[in-house]
């Protein structure tokens, strides 16, 4: 119960409360009491001097009986709670307006009464109170004198046992008890009212826990929620940190799909290598076990045609490995690009000249349309000749007989535009977003070939990419495919 932020906030909120009603009702007591004190001093500061300068207390250094019965008398009738010691020099009571069985001291200390008479007084002065040695009161003092010498002290207590009893009642009177009820009302209110602030503010963090709860368990955080609480502006601390789970939250989440992807990816690149390596292994074994088999009985022609499958295969098996290695190798980024500037149509030339003679074979044509002042590019020329190997060798293998290849280089806008066309079957329209994925084949006429593991439009994709630049296919079924990109020109580099 008392776990909660809200909790604890609440049982220091209500302490710190309690401890300042306490704290509040006892000043207002006691300034309540020093403010009468102070009035009540204030008021009678010079009450001592003048019964001094209209009555003669003293005759002959001894107390005059009669004048100081008729002081008491007097007194008593004007104001009851007013109580008057004559005092020797020493602070000795002499003689006393109150009953003796209600003076409890002989003797009251000099040092307020010094302290008054010097006139460096602040409001209000305590004496000692007779009637009770552990108190002390307020008073008004004056010096009594006979031919310049000290005579004693008439002291004057402002506030008598009639002053106590009347404070007493007013201690415990209605208006008194209504005012300290307001005031604890105000803080019992300004307490609830804390508290109310505290599960508004708290509720925000009670919010975020249930969602770290849930996100620990496995909830993921919708985008449109996240989207909707980031685009808050000046937000607080809570809001700052709500925004700072969630945008931490999201990434994990992408970071996770991402991972799943590539999770994913490695088991389809698996379970395809295991294929395609399968497939050339096992033909080049079984070549291999038949000439070792059939040694005897098979003639020098048969035994050099199984041979040279045997090597096809192995050929074709170092291609698959070596492509399965350079793409490794540029999804690892440790490919370096080594841009330098060269001629475009020369390297298509050369490239053109390696297949030239496969095409024949086909009857396929080649044609390079290329514009007359076409400038130099600035790229990788090894790399870029990689993609143009990889695109002509996709166009003659799909590409039937008395079918025509086109490769066409112009210039535009600082960049030179490529494209490698064929008359072949084309691909199906819903294929085409899966084109440069790894081990891509269409399910219509592109099916793999032996030994072939479909990585060469990968390839040519992430080369591509590391130039910053990208690659483009169009197609129609049954009429051709049509592959582009761009590079940059040299003067743009």
């Amino acid at each position: 119960m008392f776990r909660s932020l809200y909790a604890k906030l609440a049982i220091v909120l209500t302490a710190l409360f309690g401890l300042a009603g306490l704290a509040t009702v006892w000043v207002a007591l006691y300034s309540t009491e020093m403010y009468q004190h102070e009035i009540t001093q204030a008021l009678n500061a010079d009450l001592a001097e003048h019964i001094v300068q209209h009555n003669e207390l003293i005759q002959n250094g001894k107390v005059n009986a009669a004048a100081l019965e008729e002081l008491f008398h007097m007194l008593m009738v004007i104001n009851p709670s007013i109580e008057v010691y004559l005092l020797n020099p020493d602070g000795t009571i002499r003689a006393y307006s109150a009953s003796p069985e209600k003076v409890k001291r002989t003797q009251v200390r000099l040092d307020p009464i010094e302290k008054w008479l010097s006139g460096n007084r602040r409001f209000p002065v305590l004496g000692d109170d007779p009637q009770n040695p552990d108190a002390e009161k307020v008073f008004s003092a004056a010096t009594i004198g006979l031919n310049g010498a000290l005579q004693g002290y008439l002291y004057v207590i402002l506030g008598g046992e009639s002053y106590d009893r009347a404070v007493q009642m007013l201690s415990q009177s209605y208006i008194r008890r209504v005012g300290i009820f307001l005031m604890l009302a105000s803080l019992a209110f300004a307490l609830v009212a804390g508290l109310l602030l505290f599960a508004v503010m708290t509720g925000r963090l009670k919010r975020l826990t249930r969602t770290i709860g849930a996100f620990q368990q496995g909830t993921s955080i919708p985008r449109v929620e996240f989207e909707a609480r980031s685009r808050r502006a000046h937000g607080d601390e809570i809001d700052r940190l709500e925004e700072t789970f969630l945008a931490m939250a999201q990434q994990i989440q992408e970071q996770m799909a991402q991972l799943q992807k590539s999770d994913s990816m490695r088991r389809e690149l698996v379970a395809n290598v295991s294929h395609d390596l399968r497939t050339p292994l096992a033909m080049l074994r079984g070549y291999i076990e038949t000439v070792m088999l059939k040694e005897e009985v098979l003639s020098p022609e048969e035994k050099r045609t199984y041979l040279e499958s045997a090597i096809q295969h192995c050929e074709r098996l170092g291609s698959l490995v070596g492509d399965l290695f350079e793409l490794a190798k540029l999804d690892s980024g440790d490919a370096k690009v080594s841009r330098e500037p060269f001629n475009l149509a020369e390297l298509v030339q050369d490239v053109v000249q390696e297949f030239q003679l496969k095409a024949e074979e086909k009857k396929i044509q080649i044609n390079i349309d290329s514009d007359p002042d076409l400038p130099f590019v600035y790229a990788d020329i090894g790399l870029i000749e990689r993609v143009l190997v990889n695109l002509l060798d996709n166009a003659v293998r799909h590409t039937p007989g008395d079918g025509v290849i086109r490769l066409e280089m112009t210039f535009n806008d600082g960049d030179i535009a490529v494209q490698v066309s064929d008359t072949g079957s084309g691909i199906p329209e819903k294929d085409l977003g899966n084109v440069f994925e790894r081990f891509y084949q269409s399910d219509a006429s592109r099916t793999r070939e032996p030994g072939r593991a479909g990585l060469g439009l990968a390839i040519t994709r992430k080369i591509l990419e590391l130039h910053d630049r990208s690659i483009a296919v169009t197609s129609l079924l049954n009429s051709g495919t049509t592959f582009s990109f761009r590079l940059p020109a040299s003067q743009a580099a």
